[in-house]
């Protein structure tokens, strides 16, 4: 689990569950017509807008968010390390009983094309064409999640409208004012709440996690091209320190 999103969920709910406790009714937000329509209405345009097949991949989409993890730059750099000075000093091939070992696919994949002799310029297309598909696989989650940002105030309003007016259509019954105008509020608050606490939240960490995933698999990508050319092992470091922040790069000198 990351922490950040953990923590930021806990201190943003919380503090809106201790001012509404502090009034002494927490039911008072719990409104069922307001939530059939906030989050049927904004599930149901997203249905609309995308291929069922895409949306079923939103819980791959929630999973990354609070668990997404990437490899840090310096265990990159120390497997590449490890995995050309032994290259130097056994040779290529030498690599193979290593490649099982590998649970990154898109390392595992490179690394294998180089130990079997595939032309450096071909590997760097094979991996980018790779890279480039994840990368957009990414936008496309992370355009789901804008999407859904974008939908649930809407249909708050759209919910707020719908109470406004059957609090106009009953003003001689005062007793159907109240739960009218209760479905009014609470929808625009819900659409508020999923647009601003949840789904806003999810574009940025999603938009985070793929820069970050990205980064690596190019540093993947110049350290498999630095194996497979035969490059000395000082040089493939230098490379690949390029990718980190100056004030961390003597970490791997």
């Amino acid at each position: 689990m990351d922490p950040a999103t953990i923590l930021g969920m806990l201190v943003s709910f919380g503090m809106i569950a201790v001012v509404i406790a502090g009034d002494g009714d927490f039911m008072l937000f719990v409104n069922v017509p307001s939530m059939l329509i906030v989050f049927g209405g904004t599930f149901g345009a997203l249905l609309t807008n995308y291929p069922m097949s895409a949306v079923l991949s939103i819980g791959g989409l929630v999973r990354k968010m609070l668990s997404g993890t990437v490899p840090a730059a310096e265990d990159v750099i120390e497997t590449f390390m490890e995995y050309a000075g032994r290259a130097r000093r056994d040779g290529l091939l030498s690599l193979e009983e290593c490649i099982p070992r590998i649970d990154d696919a898109y390392l595992r994949r490179g690394l294998q094309l180089a130990v079997d002799g595939i032309e450096p310029e071909v590997i760097q297309s094979i991996m980018e064409t790779d890279m480039y598909n994840t990368e957009a696989r990414h936008e496309t989650g992370i355009a789901m999640a804008a999407s859904l940002a974008a939908y649930a105030p809407a249909v708050g309003m759209m919910g707020t409208v719908i109470g406004l007016v059957q609090m106009l259509k009953n003003m001689d019954d005062p007793r159907s004012i109240g739960p009218s105008m209760a479905v009014a509020l609470i929808t625009t608050f819900y659409g508020s709440i999923l647009a601003n606490f949840i789904f806003l939240p999810m574009v940025g960490k999603l938009r985070h996690r793929s820069k970050e995933e990205i980064c690596v698999m190019e540093m993947q990508m110049e350290g498999v091209l630095g194996i497979a050319r035969g490059e000395n092992p000082r040089v493939i470091m230098e490379k690949l320190s390029g990718f980190q922040p100056p004030g961390k790069r003597r970490l791997t000198r």
